[in-house]
Protein backbone atom coordinates (compact mmCIF):
# COMPACT_ATOMS: atom_id res chain seq x y z
CA UNK A 1 0.00 0.00 0.00
CA UNK A 2 0.78 3.39 -0.89
CA UNK A 3 -0.50 6.54 0.19
CA UNK A 4 0.19 10.09 -1.56
CA UNK A 5 -0.80 13.40 -0.15
CA UNK A 6 0.50 16.70 -0.27
CA UNK A 7 4.17 18.12 0.04
CA UNK A 8 4.07 20.24 3.26
CA UNK A 9 1.14 18.81 4.60
CA UNK A 10 0.44 16.86 8.37
CA UNK A 11 1.19 13.87 6.07
CA UNK A 12 4.37 14.07 6.02
CA UNK A 13 4.56 13.61 10.02
CA UNK A 14 1.32 11.55 10.45
CA UNK A 15 1.90 8.77 7.59
CA UNK A 16 5.64 7.54 7.87
CA UNK A 17 5.12 7.18 11.97
CA UNK A 18 1.78 5.07 11.49
CA UNK A 19 4.53 2.63 9.38
CA UNK A 20 3.03 3.16 5.52
CA UNK A 21 4.72 4.43 2.87
CA UNK A 22 4.33 8.07 1.48
CA UNK A 23 4.35 9.78 -1.72
CA UNK A 24 3.95 13.56 -2.06
CA UNK A 25 2.63 16.05 -4.98
CA UNK A 26 2.75 19.67 -4.95
CA UNK A 27 -0.65 20.42 -5.02
CA UNK A 28 -2.93 22.78 -3.47
CA UNK A 29 -7.12 23.70 -4.08
CA UNK A 30 -9.36 26.39 -5.43
CA UNK A 31 -9.86 29.08 -3.11
CA UNK A 32 -12.91 29.92 -3.69
CA UNK A 33 -12.53 33.42 -1.06
CA UNK A 34 -9.39 34.29 -2.44
CA UNK A 35 -9.12 34.51 -6.18
CA UNK A 36 -6.17 35.47 -6.41
CA UNK A 37 -4.31 32.82 -5.07
CA UNK A 38 -5.48 30.24 -7.88
CA UNK A 39 -3.07 32.22 -10.30
CA UNK A 40 -0.68 29.51 -9.94
CA UNK A 41 -2.92 26.70 -10.59
CA UNK A 42 -2.39 26.76 -14.23
CA UNK A 43 1.24 26.33 -14.04
CA UNK A 44 0.97 24.01 -11.10
CA UNK A 45 -1.76 21.91 -12.22
CA UNK A 46 0.36 20.03 -15.31
CA UNK A 47 3.45 19.21 -12.98
CA UNK A 48 1.28 17.21 -10.13
CA UNK A 49 -0.08 15.32 -12.69
CA UNK A 50 2.79 14.53 -14.21
CA UNK A 51 3.93 13.54 -11.04
CA UNK A 52 1.06 11.95 -10.30
CA UNK A 53 2.02 9.98 -13.34
CA UNK A 54 5.56 9.21 -11.95
CA UNK A 55 4.31 7.50 -8.88
CA UNK A 56 1.61 5.09 -10.44
CA UNK A 57 3.97 4.25 -12.97
CA UNK A 58 6.58 3.49 -10.45
CA UNK A 59 4.27 1.47 -7.75
CA UNK A 60 1.68 0.18 -10.38
CA UNK A 61 -1.15 -0.14 -8.46
CA UNK A 62 -4.27 -2.79 -9.35
CA UNK A 63 -6.43 -0.32 -7.82
CA UNK A 64 -6.70 3.30 -7.04
CA UNK A 65 -8.43 4.38 -3.83
CA UNK A 66 -9.52 8.80 -3.72
CA UNK A 67 -10.65 9.86 -0.53
CA UNK A 68 -11.92 13.13 -1.55
CA UNK A 69 -10.67 16.47 -1.73
CA UNK A 70 -8.07 18.24 -4.35
CA UNK A 71 -5.02 16.05 -2.87
CA UNK A 72 -6.22 12.47 -4.76
CA UNK A 73 -6.76 14.60 -8.31
CA UNK A 74 -3.18 13.80 -9.47
CA UNK A 75 -3.06 10.29 -8.52
CA UNK A 76 -6.61 9.66 -9.79
CA UNK A 77 -6.24 11.45 -12.72
CA UNK A 78 -2.91 9.05 -13.56
CA UNK A 79 -5.04 5.76 -12.68
CA UNK A 80 -7.28 6.92 -15.35
CA UNK A 81 -4.76 7.83 -18.09
CA UNK A 82 -2.96 4.85 -17.73
CA UNK A 83 -6.52 2.33 -17.12
CA UNK A 84 -6.27 1.60 -14.48
CA UNK A 85 -9.58 1.08 -12.18
CA UNK A 86 -10.44 3.40 -9.08
CA UNK A 87 -12.92 4.32 -6.44
CA UNK A 88 -13.73 7.10 -4.78
CA UNK A 89 -14.89 7.89 -1.36
CA UNK A 90 -17.27 10.55 -0.56
CA UNK A 91 -17.68 11.98 2.98
CA UNK A 92 -19.83 14.74 2.74
CA UNK A 93 -23.77 14.16 1.01
CA UNK A 94 -23.10 17.09 -1.68
CA UNK A 95 -20.17 15.38 -3.38
CA UNK A 96 -16.82 17.90 -3.53
CA UNK A 97 -15.42 19.13 -7.05
CA UNK A 98 -12.88 16.55 -7.32
CA UNK A 99 -15.26 13.70 -6.71
CA UNK A 100 -17.79 15.26 -9.35
CA UNK A 101 -14.57 15.40 -11.87
CA UNK A 102 -13.75 11.94 -11.30
CA UNK A 103 -17.34 10.24 -10.86
CA UNK A 104 -17.35 9.27 -14.62
CA UNK A 105 -14.18 6.77 -14.55
CA UNK A 106 -14.70 5.64 -11.19
CA UNK A 107 -15.51 1.76 -11.17
CA UNK A 108 -17.14 2.65 -7.46
CA UNK A 109 -17.92 5.47 -5.22
CA UNK A 110 -18.42 4.81 -1.59
CA UNK A 111 -20.11 6.91 0.20
CA UNK A 112 -21.42 7.92 3.81
CA UNK A 113 -24.49 9.47 4.72
CA UNK A 114 -27.86 8.79 3.05
CA UNK A 115 -28.66 11.23 0.15
CA UNK A 116 -25.14 11.34 -2.11
CA UNK A 117 -26.20 8.90 -4.21
CA UNK A 118 -29.36 11.27 -5.49
CA UNK A 119 -25.74 13.89 -6.39
CA UNK A 120 -24.45 11.01 -8.43
CA UNK A 121 -27.47 9.41 -10.15
CA UNK A 122 -25.94 6.71 -12.76
CA UNK A 123 -23.11 5.60 -10.80
CA UNK A 124 -22.70 2.85 -9.20
CA UNK A 125 -23.06 3.70 -5.55
CA UNK A 126 -22.20 1.63 -2.08
CA UNK A 127 -22.84 3.09 1.50
CA UNK A 128 -20.54 2.29 3.37
CA UNK A 129 -19.94 4.58 6.05
CA UNK A 130 -16.33 6.35 6.65
CA UNK A 131 -13.61 4.46 7.88
CA UNK A 132 -13.18 5.54 12.10
CA UNK A 133 -10.05 4.37 14.44
CA UNK A 134 -11.44 1.74 16.87
CA UNK A 135 -13.19 2.18 19.49
CA UNK A 136 -16.69 3.39 18.40
CA UNK A 137 -18.80 0.63 19.75
CA UNK A 138 -22.67 0.52 18.92
CA UNK A 139 -24.01 0.75 22.79
CA UNK A 140 -28.19 1.73 23.79
CA UNK A 141 -27.80 5.35 25.17
CA UNK A 142 -30.15 6.02 28.55
CA UNK A 143 -33.02 7.84 28.13
CA UNK A 144 -33.38 10.36 29.90
CA UNK A 145 -29.85 11.62 28.11
CA UNK A 146 -27.66 11.60 31.39
CA UNK A 147 -24.57 12.97 30.02
CA UNK A 148 -24.60 15.87 26.83
CA UNK A 149 -21.22 15.52 25.16
CA UNK A 150 -20.55 18.61 23.32
CA UNK A 151 -18.05 18.95 20.19
CA UNK A 152 -17.54 21.59 17.34
CA UNK A 153 -14.40 20.32 16.29
CA UNK A 154 -10.66 20.66 16.75
CA UNK A 155 -11.19 24.09 15.77
CA UNK A 156 -14.02 24.82 17.97
CA UNK A 157 -16.87 26.87 17.03
CA UNK A 158 -17.38 30.24 19.22
CA UNK A 159 -21.01 30.58 18.53
CA UNK A 160 -21.29 26.71 19.84
CA UNK A 161 -19.42 27.41 22.89
CA UNK A 162 -21.47 30.95 23.33
CA UNK A 163 -24.50 29.01 24.02
CA UNK A 164 -23.21 26.49 25.94
CA UNK A 165 -21.43 28.87 28.44
CA UNK A 166 -24.60 31.03 28.72
CA UNK A 167 -26.71 28.11 29.56
CA UNK A 168 -24.77 26.17 31.48
CA UNK A 169 -26.31 26.58 34.67
CA UNK A 170 -29.42 24.80 33.26
CA UNK A 171 -27.16 22.28 30.98
CA UNK A 172 -25.74 21.20 34.59
CA UNK A 173 -29.08 21.33 36.31
CA UNK A 174 -30.73 18.96 33.43
CA UNK A 175 -27.46 16.54 33.27
CA UNK A 176 -25.12 14.68 35.42
CA UNK A 177 -22.45 15.78 33.28
CA UNK A 178 -21.87 17.95 30.43
CA UNK A 179 -18.48 17.49 28.38
CA UNK A 180 -17.57 20.40 26.40
CA UNK A 181 -14.48 19.90 23.60
CA UNK A 182 -14.47 23.58 23.03
CA UNK A 183 -11.04 23.60 20.19
CA UNK A 184 -8.78 25.77 20.31
CA UNK A 185 -10.94 28.73 19.83
CA UNK A 186 -12.69 27.90 22.92
CA UNK A 187 -9.50 26.99 25.17
CA UNK A 188 -9.72 30.48 27.49
CA UNK A 189 -13.34 30.15 27.84
CA UNK A 190 -12.88 26.57 29.34
CA UNK A 191 -10.82 27.86 31.81
CA UNK A 192 -13.18 30.62 32.79
CA UNK A 193 -16.31 28.53 33.13
CA UNK A 194 -16.73 26.27 36.30
CA UNK A 195 -18.87 23.99 37.03
CA UNK A 196 -19.31 20.64 39.35
CA UNK A 197 -21.31 18.84 36.47
CA UNK A 198 -18.95 20.58 33.96
CA UNK A 199 -16.03 19.15 32.22
CA UNK A 200 -14.69 21.43 29.27
CA UNK A 201 -11.11 20.76 27.23
CA UNK A 202 -9.73 22.40 24.26
CA UNK A 203 -8.96 19.02 22.66
CA UNK A 204 -8.82 15.30 22.98
CA UNK A 205 -7.45 12.55 21.26
CA UNK A 206 -9.98 10.32 23.06
CA UNK A 207 -12.99 10.46 21.25
CA UNK A 208 -13.88 7.06 21.90
CA UNK A 209 -13.98 7.11 24.71
CA UNK A 210 -16.57 10.38 25.44
CA UNK A 211 -18.39 8.85 23.03
CA UNK A 212 -18.77 5.76 25.19
CA UNK A 213 -20.39 7.47 27.98
CA UNK A 214 -22.73 9.92 26.25
CA UNK A 215 -26.04 10.22 25.97
CA UNK A 216 -26.46 12.97 23.35
CA UNK A 217 -24.00 14.64 21.68
CA UNK A 218 -24.75 18.57 20.25
CA UNK A 219 -22.02 19.52 17.40
CA UNK A 220 -21.56 20.74 14.34
CA UNK A 221 -22.45 18.97 11.23
CA UNK A 222 -18.83 17.16 10.31
CA UNK A 223 -19.23 14.33 8.63
CA UNK A 224 -16.36 13.06 11.04
CA UNK A 225 -18.63 13.77 13.88
CA UNK A 226 -21.82 12.60 12.64
CA UNK A 227 -20.17 9.13 11.75
CA UNK A 228 -18.84 8.58 15.14
CA UNK A 229 -21.83 9.45 16.80
CA UNK A 230 -24.24 7.16 14.25
CA UNK A 231 -21.23 4.24 14.67
CA UNK A 232 -22.31 4.23 18.45
CA UNK A 233 -25.88 4.73 18.20
CA UNK A 234 -26.17 8.38 19.86
CA UNK A 235 -29.10 10.99 19.25
CA UNK A 236 -27.43 14.15 18.38
CA UNK A 237 -28.32 17.87 17.78
CA UNK A 238 -26.69 19.52 14.86
CA UNK A 239 -25.90 23.05 14.64
CA UNK A 240 -24.33 23.40 10.94
CA UNK A 241 -21.20 25.86 9.74
CA UNK A 242 -22.03 27.86 7.16
CA UNK A 243 -18.42 27.77 6.42
CA UNK A 244 -17.50 25.77 3.37
CA UNK A 245 -20.53 26.73 0.79
CA UNK A 246 -23.02 25.85 3.30
CA UNK A 247 -21.84 21.87 2.86
CA UNK A 248 -22.59 21.01 6.22
CA UNK A 249 -26.27 22.10 6.27
CA UNK A 250 -26.96 19.06 3.95
CA UNK A 251 -24.91 16.52 6.31
CA UNK A 252 -27.50 17.74 9.18
CA UNK A 253 -30.49 17.30 6.46
CA UNK A 254 -29.41 14.00 6.09
CA UNK A 255 -29.43 12.96 10.00
CA UNK A 256 -32.89 15.14 10.41
CA UNK A 257 -34.34 13.24 7.72
CA UNK A 258 -33.18 10.11 8.64
CA UNK A 259 -34.61 10.72 12.50
CA UNK A 260 -31.44 10.50 14.06
CA UNK A 261 -30.93 14.17 14.47
CA UNK A 262 -32.49 17.65 15.21
CA UNK A 263 -31.10 20.96 14.15
CA UNK A 264 -30.78 24.61 15.29
CA UNK A 265 -29.55 26.74 12.79
CA UNK A 266 -26.14 28.85 13.47
CA UNK A 267 -28.36 32.10 13.07
CA UNK A 268 -31.05 31.47 15.49
CA UNK A 269 -28.51 30.07 18.16
CA UNK A 270 -28.38 30.66 21.36
CA UNK A 271 -28.57 29.49 24.91
CA UNK A 272 -32.35 29.83 25.07
CA UNK A 273 -32.71 28.00 22.65
CA UNK A 274 -30.07 25.39 22.83
CA UNK A 275 -32.38 24.66 26.43
CA UNK A 276 -35.79 24.88 24.04
CA UNK A 277 -34.78 22.30 21.79
CA UNK A 278 -33.31 19.93 24.19
CA UNK A 279 -36.38 20.03 26.56
CA UNK A 280 -38.70 19.44 23.52
CA UNK A 281 -36.61 16.08 23.46
CA UNK A 282 -38.60 13.60 25.19
CA UNK A 283 -38.03 10.22 26.35
CA UNK A 284 -40.10 8.49 23.47
CA UNK A 285 -38.33 10.83 20.84
CA UNK A 286 -34.73 9.92 22.27
CA UNK A 287 -35.21 6.37 22.07
CA UNK A 288 -36.60 7.02 17.66
CA UNK A 289 -33.44 9.15 17.19
CA UNK A 290 -31.28 6.81 18.81
CA UNK A 291 -32.58 3.49 17.05
CA UNK A 292 -32.29 5.93 13.66
CA UNK A 293 -28.79 6.80 14.89
CA UNK A 294 -27.63 3.37 14.85
CA UNK A 295 -29.17 2.61 11.76
CA UNK A 296 -27.35 5.16 9.79
CA UNK A 297 -24.05 3.95 11.63
CA UNK A 298 -21.56 2.23 9.80
CA UNK A 299 -18.70 1.21 12.79
CA UNK A 300 -17.29 -1.53 9.97
CA UNK A 301 -17.13 0.88 7.43
CA UNK A 302 -13.33 0.60 7.14
CA UNK A 303 -14.05 -3.46 6.47
CA UNK A 304 -16.63 -2.17 3.64
CA UNK A 305 -14.21 -0.32 1.78
CA UNK A 306 -11.74 -2.68 1.70
CA UNK A 307 -13.95 -5.08 0.44
CA UNK A 308 -14.61 -3.13 -2.08
CA UNK A 309 -11.35 -2.04 -3.43
CA UNK A 310 -10.91 -6.52 -3.13
CA UNK A 311 -13.81 -6.78 -5.65
CA UNK A 312 -12.63 -4.06 -8.14
CA UNK A 313 -8.67 -5.44 -7.94
CA UNK A 314 -9.76 -8.42 -8.76
CA UNK A 315 -12.29 -7.80 -11.70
Amino acid sequence: MLLVGRRGGPEERLVPAAGFELATVNIRGLDRDAVWKNLALPALIPASLRAGLRIVDRFRPDVVLGTGGYVMAPAIAAARLRGIPYVLHEKDVRPGLATRMFAGGATMICTTLPGTEKRLRGRRIELTGVPLREGFTPRTPAVPARRLLITGGSQGARNLNQAVWSALDELCERFQEVVHVAGQQGAAGVAEHAHARYRGMAFTDDMPDLMAHADLVLSRAGVGTIAEAAAVGLPMILVPGTFGGGHQEENAAAMVDAGAAVRIGDAELSGPSLVATIAGLDDDRLRAMAKASAAVGRHDAAERVLAVLHKVAKN
